[in-house]
């Protein structure tokens, strides 16, 4: 079903998403080399509408919250609107 796929892109974003931010604690990534580079570019697509409007506290980034949650719930919206359709 093209909605499972839908969902399953959905996660596939949000995993990388976390694997950023997890990795954003390591101070020792050279994040211009790659695979990092091409992750945090990947990434940064998701982050960087949210950093415009929320700026960091301190050290504290909390865009990444607020595109997790935005994500979710376009994930959601969409998928229940392709399987009400029966795609």
């Amino acid at each position: 079903m093209i909605s499972y796929g839908v969902y399953q892109l959905f996660n596939l974003i949000m995993f990388f998403m976390l694997i950023k931010v997890l990795l954003s604690w390591f101070p020792n990534i050279d994040w211009y080399k790659e695979p990092f580079n091409s992750l945090k570019k990947f990434t940064d697509i998701f982050f960087f509408p949210f950093r415009k409007i929320i700026p960091p506290v301190g050290m504290i980034d909390f865009s990444p919250i607020a595109a997790f949650l935005v994500l979710s719930i376009l994930q959601n919206v969409i998928c229940r609107a392709l399987a009400s359709f029966g795609l």
